[in-house]
């Protein structure tokens, strides 16, 4: 009888919007365990929203900011901190950067130094395509957090989990582009008959995790399913950014004009955008395996969906 109030709770719960407050409650049970078990927390994020309240904390687990070890807590961020003014002493005292330096710039320097791959000429360095994605990926952060400390911490586990999936970036764009070949052809040919398929900046997109690009509180939602494990959300995201803006895309004539139309995402679209990717990547995202060679990808579209339009 109690399993079937909690069912009913539940699914009472979910029909007046209020599905958030048993997802807390299990996010909490898990975060009593002792040792933390990753994987279940994992399985969260993929599974749910963060509860903004834990975010950070969740981030910094999955992340490997923090251990499974929750008595262990205090002392590593403690080090953690003593690492941080560390590295932003050394780049002070190289003259790498001074007051004026714009944070996310702080941070990616600081990333590199640690790794040992800064280079002598690192304003050129940080001038490269990747450097300016993870770039806004700081930046996105600096707008959810306040902790400079957890802010680094939290960049640099962001920046390696690129590092991680960004030799999968082609594949994953070659299965961005056959989505939305199968799913609106319409769109495809229009963008294909223009020159503009190619000038999307997919690879920019994907590399970015869309900082910059989606606002910072939908944002979130897919940076939830990154720490879980998943770059292929990225993959959906792209797909219904693209279906969401079908009416003005199909408006352009030229490639300035779509670069335009993709670069004016508001707050209320990035709401409806992120929802939806969620939703899409949730029925069909595990059907996208890594290794697949790319003349069978087709064969594993999903059939065509009812398409989204502005």
């Amino acid at each position: 009888m109690a399993t079937d109030d909690r069912n009913f709770r539940s699914a009472y719960y979910e029909k007046v919007g209020f599905r958030s407050i048993e997802e807390k409650k299990s996010l909490e049970m898990l975060l009593k365990d002792k040792p933390l078990d990753k994987g279940k927390l994992k399985q969260f994020c993929l599974r749910f929203t963060v509860p903004g309240i834990y975010r950070k904390y969740v981030w910094k687990l999955l992340l490997d900011v923090l251990p499974p070890y929750v008595d262990s807590h205090s002392f590593v961020m403690h080090q953690r901190e003593q690492q941080y003014y560390d590295l932003l002493r050394s780049i002070h005292f190289m003259r790498i950067v001074n007051e004026e330096t714009p944070k996310p710039q702080l941070f990616l320097t600081m990333w590199l130094l640690e790794m040992g791959k800064l280079k002598f000429d690192h304003s050129a360095q940080l001038d490269s395509p990747l450097l300016q994605s993870l770039f806004s990926i700081s930046q996105s952060l600096c707008n959810m957090f306040d902790s400079d400390v957890d802010i680094y911490w939290i960049s640099k586990g962001f920046f390696e989990s690129v590092i991680k999936f960004y030799s999968d970036i082609p594949k994953l764009i070659t299965y961005a582009r056959n989505l939305l070949e199968k799913d609106d052809h319409e769109l495809f040919a229009h963008l294909v008959d223009i020159g503009a398929l190619d000038a999307i900046p997919l690879h920019s997109w994907l590399c970015c995790c869309f900082a910059g690009i989606i606002s910072e509180s939908s944002l979130e939602k897919i940076w939830d399913k990154l720490t879980g494990g998943s770059c292929k959300i990225l993959v959906f995201v792209a797909i219904v950014l693209l279906f969401t803006l079908r009416r003005p895309l199909m408006k352009c004539l030229t490639i300035e004009s779509v670069l335009k139309c993709l670069n004016n995402v508001s707050e209320e679209a990035s709401e409806v955008i992120v929802n939806q990717a969620i939703e899409m990547w949730q029925q069909y995202g595990f059907s996208l395996p890594t290794n697949m060679p790319t003349e069978t990808i087709k064969g594993h579209i999903p059939l065509s969906r009812q398409k989204v339009v502005a």
